[in-house]
């Protein structure tokens, strides 16, 4: 089913200031709502976030990328970058495809990513929603960074794309996740770039989310599956702490709860959105 759904999301490509990012993206220019931007996670891409395109697409624009090293996306510069190297690639994608200000949903990696934007660019954040957040190794010790990195790498090393969707895939998801959200999640792994991910393994080890996130003053929101095995609540519990808000925890969901949950997940971004839109009068927040 999601095959077929994808092909009315057609992969697509742009040039920006960083250099080619790919992407999918769904509804249209809509006045009255504010578009809505998703970033994946370290083993995933933008066509995980099918279902979320084909309903919100109803009624606001939403646009899904390919972080900087997935698919046809120029990767990063650094070999071991940090957050703001793809807050910044993803600074020049939002420019080249007009989109002033957003509400920013990321999931897992794609939260750090998330984070160093809303950080560094505030004023074209209208929300942040941060879905089973990665917090990162940047706070740890240089022995534990180094040690979760190496260890992700030779997996990676040992496995490659395939095997890696075939042996991990599984963590993703919760005992509750049907067969065809198991599929979907191998589907997406499957396909990652090993350079791509190396680089976002060395992001992890890099990143401080919490950090990030104790810095941003905007409207914030985190969430996570409370069957996530990666991510797991009471880790996502400290990041909503540096939020200042409540973790909201989604029941029979595992790290990838926007797949195997979808309608749940979709909600949840599309409820946030409005109470963002309820407070705000032509763009401005009241």
């Amino acid at each position: 089913m999601n095959i077929e759904t994808l092909a009315c999301f057609p992969d697509m490509h742009i040039d920006t200031a960083h250099g080619i990012t790919g992407y999918r993206e769904a509804g249209a220019m809509h006045l009255r709502t504010l578009p809505v931007v998703l970033l994946h996670g370290i083993g995933s891409g933008a066509a995980s976030w099918v279902r979320q395109l084909d309903t919100l697409g109803a009624k606001r624009r939403v646009l899904a990328w390919d972080a900087p090293g997935y698919g046809v996306s120029t990767p990063v510069a650094a070999d071991s970058p940090v957050a703001a190297d793809y807050a910044n690639a993803l600074r020049a994608w939002l420019d080249a495809m007009d989109v002033d200000r957003c509400v920013l949903v990321g999931h897992s990696l794609g939260a750090i990513v998330a984070g160093s934007f809303a950080v560094h660019a505030p004023e074209r954040v209208a929300g942040l929603l941060l879905i089973s957040p990665a917090a990162g190794y940047g706070a740890a010790s240089t022995e534990l960074r180094e040690s979760k990195r190496d260890a992700r790498l030779a997996m990676l090393k040992e496995l490659g794309p395939q095997g890696l969707a075939r042996e991990r895939s599984a963590n993703m998801v919760s005992q509750y996740a049907d067969e065809a959200a198991r599929e979907w999640v191998r589907w997406n792994m499957a396909r990652i770039v090993p350079e791509g991910y190396t680089q976002a393994t060395h992001l992890l080890a890099n990143a401080d989310l919490a950090a990030d996130i104790a810095r941003f003053h905007g409207r914030i929101a985190v969430a996570v599956g409370a069957q996530d095995a990666i991510t797991p609540p009471d880790a996502c519990e400290r990041i909503a702490q540096a939020a200042r808000v409540s973790l909201q925890v989604m029941p029979r969901a595992g790290h990838a709860g926007y797949v195997e949950s979808p309608a749940a997940y979709t909600a949840l971004i599309d409820t946030f959105c409005q109470g963002i839109e309820c407070h705000t009068k032509d763009g401005v927040p009241q």
